[in-house]
């Protein structure tokens, strides 16, 4: 798959986000309700049927011991509320006149009636006594299985509570690490759509001057493209390439919108883009285990040699590798001391010299303890020089020589800080160094402040030098490794729609 179709293919999946969070957005009020709703509809049925069952299936009715109480409660009330019997007491009555007999039925019809009143006294007493441990026993028992009752109740609601809880935490702890991976994914793009922001702009502005005239294909409308193009920094060469095969683009020709005749022109520097770094190294190399890695840093003074240092060696600090710095800027007032300051903010020493010290003496230094101490890379500032300074760049030849000596395989990398916002001027920085050292690659810096990324086009297309680190800000973080397809896309993203 193409750059171009990498980039229409990331325009897509923007779009489809852009429209899937509308709609979010304006369902998402109802979608909470619906879930409270079931949610609601879901714990109460469950609450009442756990108070809805029959006690006998919670708990036991009652113990033995609370039984035989509960017998003997209900024998006494049975006794108790049978009628009383007194078994007359018979005997052989003299004969007696009829007075007598009176006062003596008298008599015994008050024995009865002080014996009625006594077995139903005692009857009452009874049942009051029965009835009391009755209600005893059963106020007991029924506080014992609602005491029971409400202990399983809230066993089973704080265990759904728990349950709760756990899913909700699983989903929370879901939910963070799926963002935590997607923020790692977007934040190259996010980084390269901020940093790009202007020459964004710079670009849309140019098209969009340059189609507002637009009518049909023809001469002027080539003239006009090259002139925009060269205006936006890719270089004169590649703008009369582009204009050049466009010519005989067949899409071209059969355009009629100005979105269209747009989207062809940006393929086709997307094409020429790719087809000049097909053999390209854009990877950073790395000694053997066991050597450290040597990486000389060169460039015009006020690029941000020693700036990109202090962040690369934070980055390679934060991926658990041991990093050395060398402050072989000794021409440089300042120079030694800013490079410190960044070593203390990255917490990496620093080999420094005296004042005016010879820069070889320093680095020959910072040699020895790499290899003595293993550190695994070694960052050397160097001190800013043009190709016109035959001393500096005598110097930095120098320098190169005792590394291979104590190092034949070193330096892995001379990398060349550029400063994207002096634009066509880093391009003639580029021509020179290479053709003074080994350059294996560019160090885009400050590329945020300035609209003229196009500059990355020129550098491929004149100097087959690849990008291999573009910084977009002030801090460690904002320097990144070059990634051409977010490069492209955060360039171009606003100018096609889809």
């Amino acid at each position: 798959m193409g750059l171009f179709d990498i980039f229409r293919k990331k325009k897509k999946i923007e779009n489809e986000q852009e429209q899937s969070q509308t709609a979010s957005a304006s369902s998402s009020e109802s979608i909470v309700l619906t879930s409270t709703s079931q949610s609601t509809s879901t714990t109460e049925p469950a609450s009442q049927s756990t108070l809805q069952r029959p006690l006998s299936e919670k708990v036991e009715l009652v113990t033995d011991s609370e039984a035989a109480i509960w017998q003997a409660a209900l024998d006494n009330q049975t006794l108790a509320s049978q009628p009383s019997s007194v078994t007359p007491i018979v005997t052989e009555r003299p004969m007696v006149n009829e007075d007598s007999q009176s006062d003596q039925a008298q008599n015994l019809a008050s024995q009865h009636s002080t014996v009625d009143e006594t077995s139903q006294s005692e009857s009452q007493s009874t049942l009051f006594v029965g009835q009391s441990e009755f209600n005893s026993v059963l106020a007991h028992s029924q506080s014992e299985l609602t005491s029971k009752v409400a202990v399983e109740d809230s066993q089973s609601e704080s265990q759904l509570m728990a349950e709760q809880s756990q899913s909700d935490s699983s989903s929370t702890a879901a939910i963070s690490q799926a963002n935590s991976e997607l923020a790692v994914e977007d934040a190259d793009q996010v980084v390269y759509d901020r940093g790009l922001k202007k020459s964004r702009s710079g670009f849309a502005d140019r098209f969009n001057r340059f189609l507002s005239n637009f009518r049909s294909v023809d001469e002027n409308f080539f003239e006009d493209l090259e002139e925009t193009l060269i205006g936006a920094d890719v270089g004169f060469d590649l703008a009369l390439r582009i204009s050049d095969e466009l010519r005989e683009e067949v899409k071209l020709q059969n355009a009629k919108r100005k979105e269209d005749v747009q989207a062809v022109i940006i393929q086709k520097m997307v094409e020429l883009y790719e087809a000049d770094g097909l053999n390209e190294d854009s990877q950073m190399h790395f000694a053997p285990a066991g050597e450290p890695t040597v990486i000389l840093m060169v460039g015009v003074n006020g690029v941000g040699k020693t700036t990109t240092i202090g962040k690369m060696a934070d980055r390679f600090r934060q991926e658990g590798r041991s990093v050395l710095l060398a402050a072989a800027d000794t021409f440089r007032a300042g120079a030694t001391k800013q490079l410190q300051e960044w070593g203390q903010r990255s917490q990496v020493p620093v080999v420094a010299g005296k004042e005016k010290a010879d820069p070889a003496s320093v680095v020959y230094e910072a040699l020895q303890r790499a290899k003595h101490e293993n550190y695994d890379i070694l960052l050397v500032d160097t001190a800013g020089r043009l190709q016109n300074n035959v001393n500096l760049m005598q110097e930095l030849a120098k320098m190169k020589r005792i590394i291979q000596r104590e190092l034949p395989a070193a330096p892995q990398e001379v990398l060349l800080v550029l400063d994207a916002t002096t634009g066509q001027n880093a391009l003639q920085q580029a021509k020179l160094f290479k053709d003074s050292s080994d350059v294996t690659g560019i160090v885009l810096t400050k590329v945020d402040g300035t609209a003229k990324g196009g500059i990355v086009f020129a550098i491929r297309s004149q100097m087959h030098l690849p990008v291999k680190w573009i910084g977009f800000g002030e801090k460690a973080s904002d320097l990144r490794v070059f990634n051409s397809e977010e490069f492209i896309y955060g360039l171009f993203k606003d100018l096609i729609t889809e």
